[in-house]
């Protein structure tokens, strides 16, 4: 199964940008799908953005133009360019992968999340 590597997250203020990095390791063979997820405090879990494997990409309408979800396939990485960030944007922000290993076998991974914290 992959194991995820997340980087990129820090303070910002707001309006201000940051890129995460989430890079997939160990047994990967086939990527077919990379999202970002979040965890703001005192809220559920939510699906930010994700591309899949034809390389067509979703928003969450809250950050629709603010966010660019975007791969690399040669290195297995997914990236997610925040920009004009908002106090409400702050939270944890983790990485999701499917893929199959060299095996065949299909996997889903999370990274370990990576915190974003915007102030006004």
């Amino acid at each position: 199964q992959a194991r995820l590597e997340e980087s990129g997250g820090g303070s910002v203020q707001a309006g201000g940008s940051l890129t995460l990095t989430c890079v997939a390791t160990d047994d990967v063979s086939i990527i077919t799908g990379q999202g970002w997820y979040r965890q703001r405090p005192g809220k559920e879990l939510e699906w930010v953005a994700g591309i899949r494997g034809d390389g067509s990409t979703n928003y969450l309408d809250s950050v629709k133009g603010r966010f660019a979800i975007s791969r690399d396939t040669t290195n297995n990485a997914a990236f997610l360019q925040m920009n004009d960030l908002r106090p409400e944007d702050t939270g944890t922000y983790m990485c999701n992968v499917d893929g199959r290993t060299r095996a065949g076998t299909p996997f889903a991974s999370w990274g370990q999340g990576t915190q974003v914290t915007v102030s006004s």
